[in-house]
């Protein structure tokens, strides 16, 4: 499948030229742009894009009027609002005339990508759909969390996990995932990574000053956090969504056994200097 075509609308050419270059190299190209709404209709009629970024100020229109008219040509059309403003009003009015996902300016590019991906999902596979749409949001978050917490940097990789249990020996934060896509989070660490973890989160200057209630404790806050990130980043695009996290519980032993049910799940590992850090992510999509 080649690319999907966007339509670029609005009515500065800084930020029509910004959401171009956040497109370039991904699955995604700029098929045009508007300034207005009168050549935004006429360019989706032409164009049939596959989806359109909207901005909510236009000279002839707002982007609501913009993507009424837009809708009345193509009920099917896939409209992203990203403007300046991002207020509870426009969202219930965007839902309403069926815009599917808001974002608000400056707009990052994993967020414009993972909002277009959320648009355009009936094209792809729903492992892909899950993969970006849940997945690479958590693993943004693990690299800034741990960039932040403990202050060492590493990159997330993202793989499929097939199977419907997972061993652990060392320490496993299970944090459940509530709303429209339901799930759970599992952060673990090995038994030897514990300590040295909690070391440079504390800030401390050797694993001999931490006690193992404290390594405990600063595991289940590190997973708490990070987990939070992750589902403040799938709230941001997945607009209406509201997901939630459960409160988290920690289970440490030689060989932990844990069983989960049936969902699309990924296993989100990274690599520092002080051993592996991993998530293990699982969705199930809800009512």
């Amino acid at each position: 499948m080649g690319k999907l075509r966007v339509l670029v609308v609005d009515d500065s050419k800084i930020s029509r030229v910004m959401i171009a270059e956040h497109l370039r190299d991904t699955d995604f190209e700029v098929c045009g742009m508007a300034a207005d709404a009168a050549e935004a209709l006429k360019l989706y009629e032409e164009m049939r894009p596959d989806a359109v970024t909207m901005d909510m100020n236009l000279p002839d229109a707002n982007g609501l009027e913009c993507s009424r008219r837009i809708f009345a040509a193509d009920p099917n059309a896939k409209i992203v609002m990203a403007s300046a403003m991002k207020d509870l009003n426009l969202i219930t009015q965007g839902k309403a005339i069926g815009i599917g996902a808001f974002l608000q300016k400056p707009i990052s590019k994993p967020d414009l990508v993972d909002a277009l991906h959320l648009l355009c999902q009936e094209e792809e596979s729903r492992l892909t759909t899950f993969r970006e749409l849940y997945a690479k949001p958590f693993g943004r978050a693990l690299q800034e969390g741990t960039a932040g917490l403990l202050r060492l940097e590493g990159t997330a990789e993202i793989a499929s996990y097939e199977p419907r249990y997972l061993d652990v020996s060392g320490a496993a934060v299970i944090i459940g995932i509530t709303g429209f896509t339901t799930g759970r989070v599992i952060f673990y660490l090995e038994e030897q990574v514990i300590k040295p973890f909690a070391m440079h989160m504390l800030g401390r200057s050797s694993v001999e000053e931490i006690e193992d209630g404290e390594a405990d404790d600063a595991v289940e806050e590190a997973a708490n956090i990070i987990a939070g990130r992750g589902i403040s980043k799938i709230n941001n695009v997945l607009e209406g969504k509201e997901l939630r996290l459960t409160p988290p519980g920690t289970i440490r032993g030689a060989k932990v056994h844990i069983v989960s049910p049936r969902m699309t799940t990924f296993c989100i590992g990274m690599q520092l200097p002080i051993g592996p850090v991993q998530m293990n992510v699982g969705f199930a999509e809800g009512e």
